[in-house]
């Protein structure tokens, strides 16, 4: 299938997102139009304040924009209520954070098993997808271990599987390599690489111009707007 004519996933129309402090009225997105083919990998960059972060909540339906619509899948999705949102990230979106957000007390295999707990999914097949998953990225050996028993690299590998799971439309990678070592970085930057080679689709917040690279295109924010897409952000 050429490049061109794979489907849209995601798309941003004229999406601003307003937060009210006090007497100031700061806009975090400023009118975002943003298409995400399936397949694409992007890199969401820019200097802090530029709205990276809040470009992720609101894509990845974590929050409402103020104006505008998003549709996900040629629906439209904006007016959807927090219970809505909530089946909809389950099923359709994989997050991998800075921070790993891993249950601290709960095994590898469990944390990687959550989201289909909350999808419904009997136990049995909870067990085995998640055995699968963590196969996928080399952490067989590590099925029963508690986060604090594993290596930085090694829980965010197993927040990979976690975002996996669901078999999501698109991954959101927040920062993935941002608490990591060289060593573990290169690793989960290969992880990532591997998984767009086979047709995920993943947004990637990053500030690391290496890491950048290896998306297909970045998508340059500043004060809330796009200001370069599709070319490197560090030719601005």
């Amino acid at each position: 299938m050429a490049k061109n004519s794979k489907k849209n996933i995601l798309e941003l129309k004229k999406v601003s997102k307003v937060y009210q402090i006090g007497e100031q009225t700061i806009k975090a997105l400023d009118e975002i139009d943003f298409v995400l083919k399936q397949g694409s990998f992007v890199a969401i960059m820019g200097p802090s304040g530029s709205g990276k972060s809040t470009f992720l909540q609101v894509s990845s339906m974590l929050s409402t924009p103020t104006h505008g619509h998003i549709l996900l899948k040629d629906e439209d999705v904006t007016s959807y209520d927090e219970v809505e949102r909530a089946k909809l990230r389950n099923k359709e979106i994989g997050f991998i954070f800075q921070k790993f957000n891993l249950l601290s007390r709960t095994s590898a295999l469990d944390n990687v098993a959550l989201p289909l707990i909350y999808g419904g999914v009997p136990e049995a097949e909870r067990r085995e997808r998640a055995k699968k998953m963590l196969n996928l990225v080399g952490l067989e050996d590590r099925l029963h271990n508690k986060p604090n028993q594993l290596s930085g690299g090694q829980q965010q590998r197993v927040a990979i599987a976690r975002a996996l799971v669901n078999e999501p439309s698109i991954i959101f990678a927040d920062e993935p390599t941002g608490n990591l070592d060289s060593k573990s970085g290169t690793e989960i930057r290969k992880i990532l690489t591997d998984l767009h080679k086979q047709g995920k689709t993943i947004i990637m917040v990053t500030h690391e111009k290496g890491l950048a690279q290896i998306a297909d295109w970045q998508v340059c924010l500043k004060d809330g707007k796009i200001i370069k897409d599709n070319r490197p952000c560090a030719k601005i």
